[in-house]
């Protein structure tokens, strides 16, 4: 009896001195071991050096060439110059009545639409029209009156639908671009100075948004490449005749879409949309000669049409990534891990199952990846919790950042994990 007594007091008095022993050396990890390495930066996928544009010698004072898709500036002229932009505005207002109004509405004219000056439908105060009969004669023969017949349907009055146009714009991504009217009548705000204006970079993007991005985008695209149309008042006692003054439909076969527009103040301006082999460019030409240089901003069009479709093309630049396991500091490696065991975690790109990146791109672009990842982290670490990325660099510039993320949680190696264990060593 006595010689089983003493056996069993040995051994407890050497499971004591173990658990002792871990518990002073995991207490002085979890102190210590709390610092994380700092990320790594690993760039690749070089491509070529960029180059500066050529001078396509434009006629007008400010112009972009834009790509519809991305909303980059592939080329720029004075593109970020506030200028007065006369009837091109229309774009605007045409984009907002197809997402606000509702075509089949039966609007009134008001004293002050029939007030408008030429370009213009001589609508008369009284009389009633179909809405969507007055966007054709918005966008075809571009008549102010009409412009104003559909802003206040639209919007109640002149000022709130130019309210509409400005958030409408800064939602877009033009935040220089300022509008008083619907029609681009040169305008002028009495208590600040503020003229109704924008920017070719701004508008480029506007027009971007017309035939890319809004949910009427393929209304607005009918409208616009509509050769000629005719409507009737609602009673059906004036008829009307619209031809589409677009005359850059004729010229390119990649013509998808566009609007003219002319004051004293503005010159001649023109914006337009063109499709070539799956690619959409925008151009804004703004300042582009006054009479009689009318024909100035089709050349200017040709010119930035042909370079965009000369010079540059969709190339797929993504890159798959994999990543080694992470260490977690003071982590609990599993379900039956003990103290002693590396905790480690899986970590993936989150990409939305995208493994396609079609960018356009000029042989001078050039396309950087860099990849930033912790080497270690500190538990307790959340599933999904993002540790690093992948980004995407053009010519310097970020364009897309992926990030990466833990595929699962882990626990942290606590105290109480701790004497947990020990308690279940004295329980074996």
């Amino acid at each position: 009896m006595s010689v089983f007594f003493i056996t069993t007091a040995d051994r407890k008095k050497k499971r004591r001195l173990t658990a002792f022993t871990l518990l002073v050396s995991l207490l002085g990890t979890l102190t210590f071991m709390t610092t994380v390495v700092p990320a790594s930066v690993m760039p690749a996928g070089i491509v070529c050096a960029k180059e500066e544009k050529e001078d396509l010698r434009l006629y007008a004072k400010a112009a972009v060439l834009m790509d519809a898709d991305s909303g980059r500036v592939l080329y720029g002229k004075n593109e970020n110059e506030i200028l007065p932009m006369a009837s091109t505005t229309k774009i605007m207002t045409c984009i907002l009545a197809l997402e606000y109004g509702n075509p089949d509405e039966i609007v009134e004219v008001s004293s002050y639409a029939a007030s408008m000056p030429k370009v213009k439908l001589y609508v008369k105060q009284g009389e009633k029209y179909r809405l969507g009969d007055l966007l054709y004669s918005l966008m075809l023969e571009s008549h102010n009156d009409s412009a104003v017949v559909i802003a206040e349907a639209v919007g109640g009055s002149v000022e709130e639908f130019a309210a509409m146009m400005n958030q409408k714009a800064r939602d877009i991504g033009c935040f220089d671009s300022y509008f008083i009217t619907p029609n681009g009548l040169d305008a002028v705000v009495n208590d600040s100075g503020k003229i109704h204006s924008t920017t070719a970079e701004d508008l480029a993007r506007i027009m971007a948004y017309c035939v890319t991005d809004s949910p009427k985008k393929e209304e607005f695209l009918e409208i616009t490449r509509t050769i000629s149309y005719d409507f009737t008042d609602e009673e059906g006692k004036r008829s009307f005749h619209c031809n589409n003054h677009n005359a850059f439909l004729g010229m390119m076969q990649e013509a998808l879409s566009g609007k003219t527009g002319f004051t004293n103040n503005a010159g001649y301006c023109y914006v337009g949309a063109i499709e070539s082999e799956g690619r959409i460019f925008t151009v804004a030409l703004l300042a582009c000669g006054w009479p009689n240089n009318k024909s100035y901003k089709w050349s200017d069009m040709k010119k930035l049409a042909s370079y965009g479709m000369e010079h540059y093309q969709y190339r797929d630049i993504y890159e798959n990534k994999t990543f080694s396991d992470i260490v977690v500091s003071n982590g609990i490696a599993g379900v039956n891990a003990t103290p002693y065991d590396k905790a480690m975690v899986a970590v993936h790109l989150d990409n939305d199952g995208e493994t396609q990146m079609p960018y356009l791109l000029s042989e001078e672009d050039r396309i950087e990846v860099k990849t930033q990842i912790a080497r270690t982290l500190e538990a307790p670490v959340e599933a999904h919790t993002e540790i690093g990325a992948v980004s995407y660099y053009l010519n310097g510039s970020l364009i897309r950042n992926y990030p990466i993320v833990t595929d699962k949680e882990v626990r942290e190696c606590t105290y109480g994990f701790i004497c947990r264990y020990i308690m279940n060593l004295y329980l074996m």
